[in-house]
């Protein structure tokens, strides 16, 4: 039996919602793959992926199958129990990378703040409360917390909401002098993405990543990596640190952690996981059955030489495309990113214009993104297949030949 729901339209978003964002005209109500419905029955290309969250495209046959098995068995207990998928998807993740412990939560922020809280208990523990100072990049996104969006380096994400967290300072993005320059025995970490996601698509340089990783030993600081947004395949290891090879304290992940499932986690050392002792930090839903169960089969999914390597494989048909058509309308003057995380940086002439790329895309039947106003931002499935990365391309290149005609 199917269950009735009444009619809703775009309009009624701004009668309900809290006007904080301003969404598309269209309603998507259906996914498959990466292809997407709205309410009319227009199939769009999706190229956003839910901002870098739905890695295995729509209605993956694994998940909606570790969905719907879970669902029939156990929803949720809270962590005055531990469970069977929680334990399961710890781990994987344990024998997948650096970590020797994990902790569950539900959104990439969440994941930050128990960082960035353990990272500054660490340093209380061992060296007394004079050691609490976090470093962290210009133009980083760490979440909307107020801890984390203190720790971000876009003010006007923090602006407005009283006195800010102190002990945070930010430096230029790969710039190691100014790294160098900032940090002293009272810094307890050092906080950088791998590919700052909101800032740009902008990749961390390999001397500047290994310079931080030597930086924070000689000053007994935890490097820790928010990979919320590069987690996951999405760079085509399963974290970007093992592109890197420079293995950090603290790592961050979320987004498509859960495929489009909510869930976050923060992996770490046993050496540093020993100072959350019971009591000192907590979450209601983390690591609740639902979405530990919907994690592992992502995981076991992504987690293969054949999705990692097509990942590779995938980023040279979009980068190879996307340089020709920025050449031959004098749109990008760069295409940069790692993986399935890419990022087009507008022309001169384009500047300031990615929103109304974006609205143009769609109008042709494509969802991409923006990371700021001048860099196009695609973070498509990691499975997409070969025909739809070739027509949402071919769609994209509609628009952008429209928006040169206007």
């Amino acid at each position: 039996m199917s269950v009735q729901h009444d009619p809703v339209q775009r309009a009624d978003f701004d009668q309900v919602m809290v006007p904080n964002y301003a969404p598309a005209a269209f309603i998507p109500v259906r996914g498959a793959g990466s292809r997407v419905w709205d309410q009319s029955g227009r199939e769009l290309i999706d190229f956003a992926g839910g901002i870098a969250v739905n890695v295995l495209g729509h209605a993956h046959p694994a998940l909606v199958k570790a969905l719907t098995e879970q669902a029939n068995t156990l929803w949720h207990v809270s962590n005055v129990f531990t469970n069977e998928p929680a334990l399961r998807l710890a781990k994987k993740l344990v024998d997948a990378t650096f970590a020797e412990r994990v902790f569950f939560c539900n959104s990439g922020a969440e994941a930050n703040e128990a960082a960035f809280k353990l990272a500054r208990r660490v340093a209380h523990d061992k060296f007394g409360p004079e050691k609490c100072e976090i470093i962290a990049a210009v133009n980083s996104f760490h979440g909307r917390t107020l801890f984390t969006v203190s720790v971000g380096g876009q003010p006007k994400y923090s602006d407005g909401f009283g006195p800010k967290i102190q002990g945070i300072s930010h430096v230029p993005f790969n710039d190691l002098d100014a790294l160098k320059a900032a940090i002293s025995d009272k810094t307890c970490a050092v906080v950088l993405e791998p590919i700052q996601g909101e800032g740009g698509v902008l990749p961390i340089d390999q001397a500047y990543l290994q310079g931080a990783r030597e930086l924070c030993d000689q000053h007994d600081a935890l490097l820790v990596l928010d990979e919320v947004q590069t987690g996951m395949g999405r760079s085509g290891s399963l974290f970007a640190y093992q592109h890197y090879g420079v293995t950090p304290d603290i790592l961050t992940s979320a987004k498509s952690l859960g495929g489009g499932f909510p869930i976050g986690a923060m992996l770490t050392t046993s050496e540093c996981a020993k100072h959350l002792v019971v009591g000192t930090h907590g979450t209601t839903y983390g690591g609740n059955p639902l979405a530990c169960a919907v994690g592992e089969a992502v995981i076991d999914v992504i987690n293969t030489p054949e999705v990692l390597e097509g990942v590779h494989v995938k980023h040279r048909r979009f980068k190879s495309k996307l340089e020709q058509i920025g050449q031959q309308y004098g749109l990008f003057s760069e295409v940069r990113g790692l993986g399935l995380l890419i990022g087009c940086v507008l022309a001169d002439a384009w500047k300031g214009k990615a929103k109304t790329l974006l609205d143009a895309a769609a109008a042709e039947g494509l969802m991409v993104l923006q990371a700021g106003p001048d860099v196009v931002r695609f973070a498509p499935s990691l499975v997409v297949e070969d025909a739809d990365i070739d027509e949402g391309l071919a769609r994209f290149e509609r628009a952008v030949i429209k928006l040169t005609q206007a």
